[in-house]
């Protein structure tokens, strides 16, 4: 398939900015009973199916569905439908126990794990980033480390200079460039930082605290690994859709509740700040009015996905890894893999095309 250009993207999107109208801040919050809900159990491998027909989908577009995430070197791809197993499929020598790095897909789990660590009283989000790495975790000056809140960390907008080394989390890497909260850039330094604050709160090594309080609670299977400066979350596709399922259902797996605080649910899965209306805490949110991408400076008009539902919400990685929730409909998509032949950190227009198969299949 051929590749395409950063360059070309942002003009896609720029394509596509009035396709949709943009949706009221509290939809996730207003979406559809989640009662009936299916969560296979979490001491084995057994999940509930349907199938496209059970369930009246368009048997006609599953074959070209397919071709598509073949040809887009994809690994793993897994549609969830009220909790069960409606489309599981593995390409290009991959299968069900294959562990792919979710990449930045995984900051929302920091996000989710950062909830945990505030409802149990560790750290505040509104607090100084300060009170949780100590003093001289950057190359700033006191007042300007002290001005820095680990909300900024979640939203983005710390301030640091991410032209230095947009990884690179040695203090000597982190510098001054805006004031916290003056403008948004996805600075993946910033983000890491968040990792270390929790594990200083909870005095525990973060993957301890990590599987205590989350993975092992929704049976999930996995591991953080270090490459470099980032800490990449690895796993196989069913444990990506088994979060998805977590947050589907707003933070409870099943009847055992996990991130009780429910405030700080709706302020992760709607906009975090006014600088970029499709970011939440570490998650992409769909259908509003404008969005900002990683590796650019600029704002764009229009849905982030524009053939994607309004009330989506979503982790986007490195090399296409994806995972979709769509409130509305019930749905948790899941997509591992190579890159589709974009080579973008998050958001790409992989997502819109990939979309217009998935509305084939479901509408």
């Amino acid at each position: 398939m051929k590749k395409i250009s950063t360059l070309s993207f942002l003009i896609i999107l720029i394509n596509f900015s009035c396709s949709k109208d943009t949706v009221a801040e509290d939809d996730f919050i207003n979406s559809p009973d989640t009662t009936g809900l299916y969560f296979p159990p979490i001491s084995s491998d057994d999940w509930e199916t349907m199938t496209i027909t059970d369930l009246g989908w368009n048997t006609e577009a599953e074959k070209s569905l397919y071709d598509f995430l073949e040809e887009n070197d994809t690994k793993s791809f897994i549609i969830l439908k009220n909790g069960k197993i409606a489309v599981e499929q593995y390409f290009n020598g991959s299968d069900i126990d294959d562990s792919n790095p979710w990449f930045s897909v995984g900051k929302t789990l920091t996000a989710f794990t950062i909830g945990i660590a505030q409802q149990e009283g560790l750290l505040d989000i509104n607090s100084s980033s300060s009170t949780y790495l100590g003093n001289g975790w950057a190359a700033i000056t006191s007042e300007q480390e002290n001005a820095i809140t680990v909300k900024h960390h979640l939203t983005m907008t710390t301030g640091l200079d991410y032209s230095v080394s947009n990884n690179c989390t040695d203090p000597d890497c982190l510098t001054f460039l805006n004031p916290p909260e003056d403008f948004w850039y996805y600075h993946t330094a910033a983000y890491t930082l968040l990792t270390e604050m929790v594990a200083n709160a909870a005095n525990l090594e973060y993957a301890t605290y990590f599987d205590t309080r989350l993975k092992n609670k929704i049976g999930m299977s996995g591991n953080w690994v270090s490459l470099g400066y980032a800490n990449v979350y690895y796993s196989n596709a069913r444990s990506m859709a088994r979060f998805g399922l977590l947050n589907l259902n707003k933070g409870n797996w099943n009847t055992t509740e996990i991130l009780t605080d429910q405030n700080y649910f709706t302020e992760m899965t709607t906009t975090s700040q006014s600088l970029n209306q499709s970011y939440g805490y570490l998650w992409w949110l769909n259908g509003k009015s404008s969005s900002r991408i990683p590796g650019s400076t600029g704002e764009f008009s229009g849905s982030l996905i524009p053939d994607a539902p309004d009330d989506m919400i979503a982790g986007l990685g490195l090399n296409d890894q994806k995972l979709y929730i769509v409130p509305s409909q019930n749905l948790v998509v899941v997509r591992m893999g190579n890159s589709a032949g974009q080579d973008v950190l998050g958001p790409s227009s992989f997502d819109n095309e990939l979309w217009i198969k998935i509305n084939a299949l479901i509408q």
